[in-house]
Parts: structure tokens; sequence; C-alpha cells
């Protein structure tokens, strides 16, 4: 078990005020366990609680995800409020639709820093505590654009397949202080993901590239008829936390899995036209 069975549990979620993050909120307030919340948006966060779930055991943060000093101060307020940290949630994020030559140099620095800086801060400042006392539970939330990339989603996919990458690296590195940790990889969720307001757009969009057009348009339209539960969502990322053990990777969605599946067919092939060929740059053997 990597979280306690005698105890509540304290968890430090980040990116509670909308989608799945708030989902996260309810379902753990509601079991009863201790749970710090960051958000860029206290209030969004609060009102958005209001009438729904008992607050009591809520910290809520104002932390900017991108500035460590301030993350590392989060988590100390966490484990002095609650005399301790046991499951880390690296859920903030947002989504960029656009080719990759229309991303400028501030959208790429602003995605990545959320993406990619904002996770590497938290694992930074939870890290010690987590291996200190030899148990713990870290859940990085990817989405299947962590494992395959399609046209228009390079910027994101980037900042997901690098954290694919930190985080299967880590799971090795804590192992043998009894951390575990987990990828969630999610197909599209009935959130507000693919809404104007959490979904990012090139500022210069380019004639050259109408495909991509056409799929900004599409994702817009499908707003509000995503296939994927958010509330079962959580209580699957949950069930996994309290279960502890299973496979690294927590595929949500059968969007998610035909997605997966396609890419490690078309890698596998890849590999096998290549199985003759890949030691041709080798040094001879001696």
């Amino acid at each position: 078990m990597s979280i306690p069975t005698d105890r509540p549990a304290t968890w430090f979620v980040t990116g509670t005020s909308r989608g799945l993050g708030l989902e996260l909120v309810v379902q753990v307030l509601q079991r009863g366990d201790n749970l710090a919340a960051t958000t860029r948006t206290v209030e969004r966060l609060t009102t958005a609680l209001d009438g729904r779930v008992d607050t009591s055991k809520l910290l809520a943060l104002n932390v900017d995800l991108r500035d460590s000093d301030a993350v590392g101060r989060a988590v100390e307020e966490t484990v002095s409020r609650f005399g301790g940290l046991d499951v880390v949630v690296n859920n903030a994020g947002y989504g960029y639709l656009g080719a990759v030559e229309e991303a400028s140099p501030d959208d790429v620095r602003d995605m990545l820093d959320v993406q990619v800086v904002g996770v590497w801060n938290v694992l930074r400042a939870a890290l010690p505590v987590l291996r200190g006392q030899r148990s713990g539970h870290v859940v990085t939330v990817s989405s299947v654009l962590g494992l395959t990339a399609v046209p228009g989603w390079a910027l994101y996919c980037a900042g997901k397949f690098a954290v694919e990458g930190i985080s299967e690296a880590l799971a090795a590195e804590v192992a043998d202080f009894n951390v575990e940790v987990t990828i969630v990889e999610p197909g599209y969720l009935r959130t507000d993901f693919l809404t104007t307001d959490a979904l990012a757009l090139p500022a210069a969009p380019s004639d050259a590239y109408p495909a991509i057009r056409e799929m900004v348009h599409s994702h817009l339209e499908l707003q509000g008829n995503q296939l994927g539960d958010p509330v079962k969502a959580a209580e699957r990322m949950i069930e996994k936390v309290v279960a502890g053990g299973g496979p690294l990777r927590l595929v949500l969605g059968s969007d998610s899995h035909a997605y997966a599946t396609a890419k490690v067919e078309a890698l596998r092939a890849n590999l096998d036209a290549a199985r003759d060929t890949a030691a041709a740059t080798d040094h001879p053997r001696a």
C-alpha cells in the first residue's frame, strides 16, 4: 500500500479549479482525506466547490507552478497543516492546437514551463518528504498524446512526451523507497478542455494549414460530446492509488486505448523492419 490505512491520507493536487482536477478534489474530500489543492485562482476553486462537499480538510493554495520557491512553500505548508504528505498528483496543464511552425517562442516556453518545469518543481519539493518517510504515491496526469502524436498537437505532445519520460525514470529511481508512480493517460474527457478558455491557439495562424484550421473547428464543436466521463476517471485514479501496485500506466477511455494500441503496432512494425539493419552501425565484435 502506498497510502495509509489507519488515518486519512494527505493529497497534494495541482490544477484543481476545473475539469479532472476539480473532480479529484471533490472525491478526495468525500473520502475524508486531507487535500492541498493548488490553482492559479483560489476564488474559482472555492466557488466551484460551494455546497458540493465539506471543505474543512481543504487547503486551497494560489501557486504559480513555474516558481520553484512558491511550490516549495506550498509543500511545506501542506506538511505543516496536515502533518505529512502521501499522494502527489501533477494534473495542471492546458491544450494547444496549432502547427509546429505556428507556435511562437512564447507559446513554446509557456507550455513547457507549465507542463514540464512545473512538474519538476513539484517533484523536487515533494520527493524528499516521500523518500524520507519511505512511502507515498506520485501520479502524473499525462495523455494518450504522451504516447502518440497527431498533427496540430505537437506542442502539447512535446510537454506530455516529456512528463512520460520523467515519470518512467522516476518510477525506477524511487522504487527502493516504497514510493509508487502512476502515469495516467486519458483520452478526451467531457470537461472544458476543448473550450477557448482552456485551449490555446496560435496568435498568427497560417493559411498553409487548412486541415489544422478544420481540426480546430471540429475540436471546438466536440466540446460537450467527448467520450470520457471525468467523474469515472477520477474514481479510477483514486482506486489505483488506494489499491497500489499494478502497471505503471493507467489508460482511461476506449479512445485512449485505441490510439495507444495503434502506436504500439506501428512501432512494432518499424522495429521489425529494422531488425536486420540496426546492427550495421555497431563496431565489429572482438
